[in-house]
């Protein structure tokens, strides 16, 4: 058998290939009723419904819009060292992880439309399945022994490659983040801790502990149906009991196939199905899948308390990135002080590791820099200029209160490097996100009291998902005071309604094709989500019906828009 090589995305790939393999998060995806979180000095997005994109039947029967939205962290692979040598092909076909899933895949291929669609395009794109294989490669032997402890199908192993092509992270448009995509709401509902140190959604022990509680409460949820349970990992179990109830009401089949779900739904079971028919059939569409040994690669590393990354991997014997990579749950330079207190580590490294570990003395796990407490300081501004947190400086230095004085000194711990060496942090990320360059002129807003994407998007001309998109969040993110946003403005933008409404589709305002619908307040609708939606401002929807944006719309009430639909018709 032919081992495809790995392959290097160039800058100019066509993503449009990945969109439609990478999941379609929303923010009902996963149970993922998200629950807000807001810090001390945030600026509160009005726009706290989900964001979505019209339905062609809301515009004039124009086309169906994209159901697609993309994962805004895609980052760069990175090779590990996990003692893999090359091996014949005997060799490789007894030691490799393959035959042993696909000895338990039990879910049955129908003959399905959709089902079909989706196996040709895997089948059509060797390449991505090799990458994405390679990039699963330490984490998939531990998958598969959790869902084996778990007596679970063998055929979840493939859900991570569904939601995220198996970066762990990834974070979508809907709030969801980690290789498993869980919205903040349902992470914290399955145990995964989320804080300024860590974020357990994309913790790969924690996330995946958390993806088989809900897949199994899911499960149960729907009776046994599996094909049911993983709709619902998409959509929300609300979604599709509520399909099933209408179904059941009209005398029609409540199984998978037959249910009214959204489009992206409906694609999603058929991915994971024709990824089973690829895994445990390959010969009958010529591929050969990339081998992964079937045998621990990966240990768990119990270090006590907090550690330096950059200290943990000059122990371990990698490099920073690679330490990253593999516990990509850490959003700074430094491990929670309060835990988890894990590592995942190459098992080849954790001899290593450990008798460093051991010989480290407890003020050496950090670094630390002796700080004079200057006249205008406050604990805030201090844990700010050390990329720090107040808590962390208060426990350090005993104090009792925010309560300081100039000309006393300080014990601060920082990064033992410079902060751009922590190359996966949560800052690093962002500023790669934020520096990559795009079409137009970069201007750079300071987020001030008030503001919000909906402002900020009028006031430059472009529309709020390409703002959050251009700085690696989501458009329900929360906005912090003093927070730098990347804007990329065409130089013949104009700040008037017009330019912004056809912003998103890249019209000219003298192309634009106006049309005036009547559209129907569903339950749930606020002015700011209609308007995101159609591409309008508030107060012309206010101007047009003659309403108070203050007051409450009702469902089945109906609205007068005038939309453009250049790109629908």
């Amino acid at each position: 058998m032919l081992i495809f090589s790995i392959i290097l995305i160039p800058a100019d790939f066509n993503w449009l290939f990945m969109k439609s393999l990478l999941l379609p998060v929303v923010v009902l995806l996963a149970g993922c009723q998200s629950l807000s979180q807001s810090d001390d000095g945030s600026v509160t997005n009005n726009s706290e419904s989900q964001v979505d994109t019209a339905h062609p039947i809301e515009i004039n029967q124009a086309l169906l819009a994209d159901e697609s939205i993309d994962v805004i962290h895609p980052i760069a692979d990175v090779d590990f060292s996990l003692n893999n040598t090359l091996k014949d092909q005997k060799a490789i076909d007894e030691n490799n992880i393959w035959p042993r899933i696909r000895k338990q895949l039990t879910f049955d291929i129908p003959n399905q439309k959709r089902l079909i669609a989706q196996r040709n395009w895997y089948v059509k794109h060797p390449s991505y399945l090799n990458r994405v294989a390679k990039r699963a490669e330490p984490f998939l032997y531990y998958i598969v022994q959790e869902l084996e402890k778990n007596n679970m199908p063998i055929e979840l192993a493939f859900l991570p490659i569904v939601e995220s092509a198996f970066d762990p992270f990834a974070y979508s448009h809907g709030r969801a983040s980690g290789m498993w995509q869980f919205v903040p709401g349902t992470g914290e509902r399955f145990g995964m801790k989320q804080n300024w140190w860590y974020d357990g959604r994309r913790d790969v022990v924690a996330s995946t502990e958390g993806a088989i509680k809900y897949l199994k409460y899911l499960h149960k949820f729907f009776d046994g149906d599996w094909m049911l349970a993983l709709a619902a990992y998409n959509s929300g179990e609300g979604r599709v009991r509520n399909a099933v109830r209408k179904n059941k009401r009209l005398g029609k089949a409540t199984d998978f196939w037959s249910l009214d779900l959204p489009k992206e739904t409906r694609a999603y079971v058929p991915k994971l199905l024709a990824l089973a028919d690829i895994v445990k059939r390959p010969e009958d569409f010529n591929l050969s899948l990339y081998s992964i040994d079937n045998k621990t690669v990966l240990s768990q590393v119990d270090i006590k308390s907090q550690l330096d990354l950059a200290k943990a991997a000059t122990l371990a014997g990698l490099s920073l990135a690679e330490l990253q990579r593999l516990n990509p749950g850490f959003n700074r330079w430094a491990t929670d002080p309060d835990g988890p207190h894990r590592l995942l580590l190459p098992s080849h490294s954790v001899e290593k590791f450990e008798l460093g570990l051991n010989k480290l003395s407890k003020k050496d796990r950090l670094a630390w820099q002796r700080y004079k407490i200057k006249n205008g300081d406050n604990l805030g501004v201090i844990a700010k200029k050390f990329n720090t947190r107040i808590d962390l400086i208060q426990q350090v230095n005993n104090i009792q209160g925010n309560q300081i004085r100039a000309g006393k000194h300080l014990l601060i711990p920082v990064a033992a490097k410079s902060l751009d060496s922590y190359v996966f942090s949560q800052e690093q990320r962002i500023a790669k996100k934020q520096n990559r360059p795009q079409q137009g002129r970069k201007i750079v807003h300071t987020v001030k009291s008030g503001d919000n994407l909906w402002d900020i998007g009028r006031k430059y001309g472009v529309n709020n998902k390409s703002i959050a998109k251009w700085n690696g969040f989501a458009p329900r993110d929360t906005l912090k005071l003093g927070q730098k946003l990347v804007i990329w403005q065409k130089s013949n933008s104009k700040t008037s309604k017009s330019s912004y409404a056809n912003s998103k589709t890249g019209n000219s305002v003298e192309n634009a094709i106006m049309r005036n619908i009547t559209y129907k307040v569903r339950r749930g609708d606020s002015f700011a989500r209609i308007a995101d939606k159609f591409n309008v401002s508030i107060s012309d929807i206010e101007r047009w019906n003659n309403l108070d944006r203050n007051k409450y719309l009702q469902p089945g009430q109906r609205l007068k828009l005038s939309v453009d639909v250049t790109n629908n018709i």
